[in-house]
Order: structure tokens, then C-alpha cells, then sequence
């Protein structure tokens, strides 16, 4: 495993666990279980998942066990747009606190760059300043948000969580994160089961010369350009594999090659620039 320092101070695992749409409580447990097993250090949810108590849960068991500590871990959780202001986002850091079951969270970031995402992230700031948070930062900020964004705050944001994979590489955005020293993360590394990835014959290509999957590939491509990636799964097997990608290295006309994948801004990839995609982010409600 390998760490990348924050602006913060703080060191996160290049590579975490991401519990996004596994709802089951037991499933959920057993799956944060045998990544912890497996030597996942960073794991990922938000106040919208709903599995933010079944993961403190999860997290509490492994200390329990002493199959880790919490100094080892790295929980990052996301306020939802519904308290995207500063009162609502004062309350919404404590909640996820309260149903981690936590004294404080490795990182906390803004889900979404809507409603008052300015208010809300100097709650973050407040609650960083006051040791809660040891690291704020936001996700889904496109590189002019993103910059705008950075101009303004006092804090900078330590991490930008965004959708990054060989079939949508954002070069831009990462070279914002960069002149602002920002930490870029991906979701959905292995492409969200889009792009029929895993049939993908220059991906299969690079595979085959390090007897890797193409998981791994993908995953390692992400790694060697200085991104944090986040993959899931509820599979034994795959968490395992997903893990494996620390033991070899992509060359430069490797990284290039897989790169060339890029589809650019388009489809599904630019989701966050329709009204009505906006629209129904901003309708669901976590509470009351």
C-alpha cells in the first residue's frame, strides 16, 4: 500500500473501499470485514448511502478483534445537498459522527456542487479548525468549480472526489487539482460497469503482459497518475484482487496507451450538467 500526503498534513491510502449501494447491513459488515482482512485502510460512505452506522459497526467489530486500530483507519464520509448550508451542515458533520460512532473522520467532503455548497463548507472548515474533521474537501467539482471554489475558501480542499477511469481520464480537472494541490479521487475507477471495460482489447493487452485482470490494470493506470481510487464489491474474490495492484508497474507507453481510451465530456460523464439530473439530486431527501 502506498500513501499520498494531504495539504493537511494527514496521509491517506492510495487505495480504499467504497460501500456505495451495498445496503444490506450484513452483506455490508461482512464486506468492510474482509477488506480490513485484506489491508484496506481507507473506507468511503456518505450521509446519502445509509450505511454509515452499519460501517462504524464494521469498524468498532475489526477494533474489537484487533484486526486494526483506529489510528491505522481512514473513514471518509459526505454531506448530502439536503444540508447543503451552514446551519444544516453544522448538524449534518454530527450526525454522520454520531452514527459512525466516531470522535472524529479522516476526511469530509461536499457530495455535490449545489445548493449553498459555500455556506456548508465553512462548517467543515469550523469543524476542521476544531479537530472533527482532520481533512475537508469536495466531490463532483468540475474543474471551473473547482478553481472558483479554491479562490474563495480560506481552506483549500484537501481532496476532490470525481469519476475517473481510462473511458473518462479528466485530464483537466487533474491538472487543477495539481495547481491548487488538491489530491484527486476516483469513483467508479473501474468504469460503474459502463464501457464493457473488461472485454476492452488494449486493456486485456496490458493485462496479459503483467498476468494481471483487467481490474488491476485499470485501477493501477488510475494510481500511477496520483490518484486515490476507491473500488467496491461485496465479493471476497474481488476485494482481494482489486488489493493486488502494489507488486508491478504500468510503463510510460502503457499509461499511454490505456489513456487513449479517453471518451471525453459526453453521456453519462457530464450527468452533473443536465437540469434535470441537477433537479433530481436536489429532490432527495435523507430526513426529515
Amino acid at each position: 500500500m502506498e500513501y499520498i500526503t494531504l495539504n493537511t498534513g494527514v496521509k491517506m491510502p492510495m487505495e480504499g473501499f467504497g460501500v456505495f449501494q451495498v445496503i444490506d447491513p450484513e452483506i455490508c459488515k461482512e464486506s468492510v470485514l474482509n477488506a480490513i482482512k485484506t489491508g484496506y485502510r481507507l473506507f468511503d460512505t456518505a450521509a446519502v448511502y445509509g450505511n454509515e452506522k452499519v460501517l462504524g459497526e464494521a469498524i468498532h467489530e475489526a477494533i474489537e478483534q484487533g484486526l486494526v486500530t483506529r489510528n491505522e483507519l481512514f473513514i471518509t464520509s459526505k454531506l448530502w445537498v439536503q444540508d447543503m448550508n451552514y446551519e444544516a451542515a453544522k448538524k449534518g458533520i454530527e450526525r454522520s459522527l454520531e452514527k459512525l460512532g466516531l470522535d472524529y473522520l479522516d476526511l469530509y467532503l461536499l457530495h455535490q456542487a449545489m445548493r449553498d455548497y459555500f455556506g456548508a463548507y465553512r462548517a467543515l472548515e469550523e469543524a476542521y479548525q476544531a479537530g472533527k474533521l482532520r481533512a475537508i474537501g469536495v466531490s463532483n467539482f468540475y474543474p471551473n468549480i473547482l478553481t472558483n471554489f479554491c479562490e474563495t475558501m480560506s481552506v483549500i480542499p484537501a481532496v476532490n472526489q470525481i469519476e475517473l477511469h481510462p473511458f473518462f481520464t479528466q485530464e483537466e480537472a487533474l491538472e487543477t487539482a495539481r495547481y491548487y494541490g488538491v489530491v484527486p479521487e476516483a469513483w467508479a475507477p473501474l468504469g460503474g460497469g459502463r464501457y464493457d471495460a473488461f472485454n476492452n482489447a488494449i486493456l486485456q493487452e496490458v493485462a496479459s503482459a503483467h498476468q494481471k485482470t483487467v481490474g488491476q490494470i485499470m485501477l493501477r493506470w488510475n494510481v500511477q497518475r496520483g490518484v486515490v481510487v476507491i473500488p467496491k464489491s461485496i465479493h471476497k474474490e474481488r476485494i482481494e484482487e482489486n488489493f493486488a495492484i502494489w507488486d508491478f508497474s504500468l510503463t510510460d507507453d502503457e499509461m499511454t496507451k490505456i489513456a487513449s481510451l479517453d471518451m471525453g465530456y459526453g453521456d453519462t460523464r457530464t450527468k452533473h450538467f443536465d437540469p434535470n439530473f441537477v433537479r433530481s439530486v436536489l429532490n432527495v431527501k435523507i430526513h426529515d
